[in-house]
């Protein structure tokens, strides 16, 4: 079955049952990699929401997948999200970090790390089994149906917690985010699935920080602000890169080159001085090189969550703080969640 994910649209808060006509059922909202199992016989395919397929990355899955559910006469399809935990007993959360290395070129690599930091995947949508194609089902149907096929899931083969009680929900939302989870989602209970269209309702966790201007790096277009680079000041006062801003519109990238201008660090000739970024296999092959600003310029950005010390994702543009010292934009301003065993949340 060749089947694109069903999306999410997001909104501000959990919403009330009633809401929406048949009323919703409410989900944990994982942090990782989607994907479209198709377990077909011995046959295991992993699809991303992408066009690049994940089986050759997670040789640990396929072989549970196929274990747990391989040698049927028809296929079965899974909707979830591939995850990775870290941390010992009691103190287990969702690691983007280790996730995000999986996603590498070299077989022996990958092998490797499938032994030292195996994955996990949890389920929270069954499409086909037992020779039905289920998408045309109530997700409600489509639930009973998956708790079923559950009871043949171990370790580490997952089916999410759900609940109908929006106040349980809320609570969730903000309890699990210490285990590294990233919000909640809202299914609509009798809708059939849905693929492409943005049909769940998704609340996601987001801040602000006051963050100070570090660099910018051109557009790849070559001309005007690419994204913007920002930092914050550790507890022994050293000014750390922490993420970037970026999604500016043409005309806004253009004018930031000149706003930006005064603060430029230039050589004696009056050049400007430019550093080279943090690598990674994402950016293998990509121009990392960004001009360097004097550290004056505060910012307010928001952001949705912390990895480590440094943004999960790429922050939003709030606006200016010509009234905050830079040296007072440290990591003590941060929200930081109430640790949470994500053991709990997957049993």
């Amino acid at each position: 079955m060749d089947t694109a994910p069903m999306l999410a649209k997001a909104v501000p808060t959990v919403p009330e049952p009633d809401s929406v006509r048949g009323g919703l059922r409410y989900e944990p909202k994982w942090d990782g990699f989607r994907g479209i199992v198709t377990v077909d016989g011995d046959d295991v395919e992993i699809g991303s929401r992408g066009a690049k397929p994940l089986t050759r990355y997670f040789p640990e899955l396929v072989e549970a997948f196929r274990g747990r559910l391989g040698g049927r006469d028809h296929p079965v399809v899974l909707d979830g999200e591939v995850v990775l935990r870290s941390g010992g007993p009691g103190a287990e959360h969702l690691d983007w970090n280790a996730l995000s290395q999986r996603i590498h070129p070299a077989e022996s690599r990958i092998a490797k790390l499938s032994r030292e930091t195996p994955a996990q995947f949890v389920a929270f949508d069954l499409l086909a089994v037992d020779g039905e194609d289920l998408t045309g089902r109530p997700f409600d149907e489509r639930r009973d149906r998956l708790e079923q096929l559950g009871r043949d899931l171990s370790d580490p083969l997952f089916v999410t917690r759900t609940t109908l009680d929006v106040d349980l929900a809320r609570e969730w939302f903000t309890t699990f985010e210490g285990a590294g989870l990233d919000g909640v989602v809202a299914k609509p209970r009798a809708r059939p699935y849905e693929p492409g269209r943005r049909t769940m309702l998704k609340v996601k966790h987001h801040r602000t920080a006051d963050v100070v201007a570090i660099g910018y790096r051109i557009h790849k277009s070559g001309h005007g602000v690419g994204s913007l680079l920002v930092g914050l000041y550790d507890s022994d006062g050293e000014l750390r890169q922490v993420g970037g801003v970026s999604a500016f519109s043409d005309r806004r990238r253009v004018e930031l080159v000149e706003e930006l201008e005064p603060v430029v660090v230039t050589d004696a000739d009056g050049r400007p001085v430019t550093g080279d970024g943090e690598r990674s296999r994402f950016s293998s092959g990509r121009d990392t090189s960004f001009v360097r600003l004097e550290p004056t310029l505060v910012l307010e950005v928001r952001y949705d969550q912390m990895e480590g010390d440094r943004f999960r994702h790429t922050v939003q543009f709030e606006r200016w703080r010509p009234d905050r010292d830079p040296e007072s934009c440290g990591y003590d301003q941060l929200d930081v969640p109430v640790a949470w065993d994500l053991r709990a949340v997957l049993e």
